[in-house]
């Protein structure tokens, strides 16, 4: 019997197909089959069944199959296998969810606008929140943990939308983009702590040296570390200027800056006003 191999452990593809041209056969992965369109049979092992859109199929490694089709089928397959498990459970993948998390809590606010741009994100937003909303009202097995995923992967795209928001078409490539968001979450995360803030700390805490990490932001997002740190606290400063009772040499002082004179002299550049006249337009 043929048998067909991945060597991946995640694959995600779609097939429109007018006849079902593999022969029977077996694969070294787990294979989840959905049909988004289309009709026909499924001869799964020593079984047959009849399949129709929205029909959705979850194959071991030991199972043979193949399809017969009756009219133009789309399937969307997922090809996995057990490392997928392991690089969930190693790669700290629920630390990073809950960072994801609180990053966008604690900075939503310092968002301009609407989180989702771009209209395939909304698209998908909104059909995983119609799922989210539908399973919250459940009661039956698994609706919890489930519940509890898909607001993980509301909150995954939320910051993944406003990555590539920030970044537009210098957007990097995943690794880089994945690197340059945990140092761009720290500064968000820490804005208000001077002493994290430092270049040198921020270093340290990624393992890099102070100019290494420099040439990295700078690489990936175009713009230098130093802008980052100086966009981040006149940020926090807006904040703080709105919603705190803090002077303006208090707020110098928490975010860090040399004196309120510098504090003013950096503001003003950067926003065309003092942060007095901001504070009192408020």
């Amino acid at each position: 019997m043929k048998r067909f191999n991945s060597y991946h452990s995640l694959n995600v593809f779609r097939l429109e197909l007018d006849r079902w041209e593999f022969p029977v056969h077996k694969h070294n992965c787990y294979e989840f089959i959905f049909v988004e369109k289309g009709s026909g049979n499924h001869f799964l092992n020593e079984g047959s069944f009849s399949y129709k859109e929205g029909d959705a199929f979850l194959l071991r490694p030991e199972d043979s199959h193949y399809f017969t089709l009756e009219e133009k089928t789309h399937f969307i397959f997922i090809k996995f296998t057990e490392q997928l498990f392991i690089e969930k459970l190693e790669g700290n993948k629920t630390a990073k969810w809950m960072e994801v998390i609180k990053t966008l809590l604690q900075n939503a606010s310092s968002v301009s606008g609407s989180l989702i741009a771009e209209a395939e994100d909304k698209k998908h937003l909104s059909y995983l929140l119609q799922i989210l909303v539908s399973e919250f009202a459940k009661t039956c097995a698994y609706s919890r943990e489930l519940v509890i995923e898909l607001f993980g992967a509301v909150m995954m795209m939320l910051a993944r939308s406003h990555s590539t928001t920030e970044y537009g078409e210098h957007c990097p490539g995943n690794t880089e983009l994945d690197k340059l968001n945990q140092i761009l979450s720290y500064l968000r995360l820490y804005a208000l702590d001077a002493e994290k803030m430092r270049i040198e700390n921020i270093a340290h805490h990624f393992a890099m040296s102070p100019n290494y990490i420099s040439i990295y932001v700078k690489k990936h997002s175009d713009v230098s570390i130093q802008q980052h740190i100086i966009q981040t606290k006149l940020k926090s400063a807006d904040q703080l200027l709105k919603n705190s009772r803090l002077n303006i040499n208090e707020i110098a002082t928490k975010l860090g800056f040399t004196d309120a004179s510098h504090f003013n002299k950096l503001y003003k550049k950067y926003r065309g006003v003092s942060p007095g006249m901001a504070y009192s337009s408020i």
